[in-house]
């Protein structure tokens, strides 16, 4: 499978963003997919996932501010970004759960949110 995300940009803090990531290859409804950020300087971090059933999952750090959403019919999935914080700032990233373990593809898109 095959990431692309794009729909980063900059915003003002208390804004909204919406990111897309599109996937190609395999069968698409039957994947776990999966939201992290990278800041500079810090780790990769878990965002939110989306399961197969359309059940979301999300990190404590975005519950409440940001929703997960897919697509099938077009393998796309969706990350609705609101309230945005200074602290989002980073690459976003899609990924494929593979088992136990994340896939990613793509180079990721920024999102810098200015206070």
């Amino acid at each position: 499978v095959q990431l692309q995300a794009s729909g980063g940009g900059l915003v003002q803090a208390g804004g909204s963003l919406r990111l897309s990531c599109a996937a190609s290859g395999g069968t698409f409804s039957r994947y776990g997919m999966g939201w992290f950020r990278q800041a500079p300087g810090k780790e990769r971090e878990f965002l939110a996932a989306i399961w197969s059933t359309g059940t979301p999952l999300y990190a404590d750090s975005v519950k409440g501010r940001f929703t997960m959403s897919r697509d099938n019919a077009h393998n796309m999935v969706y990350l609705q970004m609101n309230s945005l914080r200074p602290e989002d700032t980073a690459v976003y990233y899609c990924a494929v759960r593979w088992g136990t373990s994340w896939g990613f593809g793509g180079q990721g898109t920024l999102v810098t949110v200015s206070s």
